[in-house]
């Protein structure tokens, strides 16, 4: 069984992410693949005591990459972009 500490892997801190943050109050996390919508809204409001106004995920195919002759992937991953409601901050974020 998940626990909500099993669903949010982290932030993403890309460049998307941050200009996201500053322009549209939405927050990018790498969350746990086979997790849906409903616990990552619930895992988010337990954990980070905020209010989440919406939930979109996205599912990332790993890429392939070589190392000489050999022919790996990196593992595939899972992301959630996070909308907070109006007036709400997540504190954990704006210091990094």
């Amino acid at each position: 069984m998940k626990t909500i500490y099993d669903i949010i892997r982290g932030p993403l801190l890309t460049e998307k992410a941050v200009s996201l943050k500053e322009n549209e109050s939405k927050i990018l996390i790498e969350v746990n693949p086979d997790a849906n919508k409903h616990e990552i809204r619930q895992a988010m409001e337990k954990i980070f005591k905020t209010k989440v106004k919406k939930v979109a995920t996205i599912n990332e195919r790993g890429k392939l990459k070589r190392f000489g002759k050999f022919a790996g992937r990196t593992p595939d991953r899972k992301k959630a972009i996070i909308t907070l409601k109006k007036g709400e901050k997540l504190d954990i974020i704006e210091g990094l």
